[in-house]
């Protein structure tokens, strides 16, 4: 019982332990979406999308927070300028983004005097760092995402199977494309003290595919999720604490991991196929 005890005995650790749930919770509600809708690659863009912004607020000294709001704002607007204004298709916008955004950051970054330090922060967070304040903005934005997708559940759920059926039924499937955006740079804000602008992207899809492989419905896939976003964060700082790793990206790779062990038992034991529900 000590050995999973011990890592959590201290302040610091203990504050890394809540941060890293917060944020493995609001990664696994919007992640679930991602996964959905076939995003992810949208997803991986976007965690990268808001260096640049956290790189110019401590540039600047202001809250990172507003840095990287902008820095998200912007993203989406060029990628759909991108997208509507010229023929290329909207991978290409986005993976044009992913590179200028995170070249943008380092070229940005590179300006302060302890950039090694302030540019690994930023890339692969630092968990061990948080503070209480870290945790009373980042516990509001979590219940905000969570109120948000709970709310926007019906839209979303008929958006991420039917696009036209959502159009018809008078759900607007914009506004709720647009919501789901807003609750990924969210999510992603909300996420980078503890696991890093790049990291997080383990939490965002990582946890969402795992459930996808065994749950029937959306709300047990989210719920699922959850789950497997608080235990990865859990064991990955239990690990990162005995092996002496990093303890953002050991929290990242727990995971992929499950979702390699649960593939190959799902593989080994042949079942029905999985239906995620359809209806709104």
């Amino acid at each position: 019982m000590e050995w999973f005890l011990e890592p959590f005995a201290l302040g610091f650790q203990q504050r890394a332990l809540i941060g890293g749930a917060l944020a493995g919770l609001m990664s696994a509600v919007v992640g679930t979406w991602l996964v959905l809708r076939g995003m992810s690659f949208f997803g991986d863009a976007f965690v990268h999308g808001v260096v640049p912004g956290i790189a110019a607020a401590l540039v600047l000294d202001i809250n990172p927070v507003i840095g990287a709001a902008v820095a998200a704002a912007v993203m989406v607007l060029a990628i759909e300028v991108v997208h509507r204004k010229t023929t290329l298709s909207e991978d290409t916008s986005i993976g044009l983004l992913f590179v200028g955004m995170l070249a943008l950051g380092v070229v940005i970054i590179s300006r302060l005097d302890n950039y090694s330090g302030s540019l690994t922060s930023i890339l692969f967070g630092d968990a061990l760092g948080v503070t209480a304040s870290d945790l009373v903005w980042q516990a509001i934005l979590a219940a905000i995402i969570i109120g948000a997708a709970t709310l926007l559940y019906r839209p979303l759920l008929a958006l991420s199977f039917n696009r036209e059926k959502a159009q018809m039924w008078g759900l607007r499937p914009q506004r709720a494309h647009a919501a789901l955006l807003v609750l990924i740079a969210a999510s992603v804000i909300g996420s980078y003290q503890s696991v890093g602008t790049l990291l997080v992207f383990g939490l965002l899809v990582g946890p969402p595919a795992t459930a996808a492989l065994i749950a029937r419905t959306v709300p047990r896939m989210m719920f699922l999720a959850a789950g497997i976003s608080l235990v990865s964060v859990w064991l990955g700082l239990t690990l990162s604490y005995h092996l002496r790793t990093a303890g953002s990206a050991t929290m990242a790779i727990m995971p992929i991991i499950f979702f390699f062990i649960v593939l190959t038992i799902t593989r080994l034991r042949p079942r029905r196929p999985v239906a995620v529900e359809s209806h709104a």
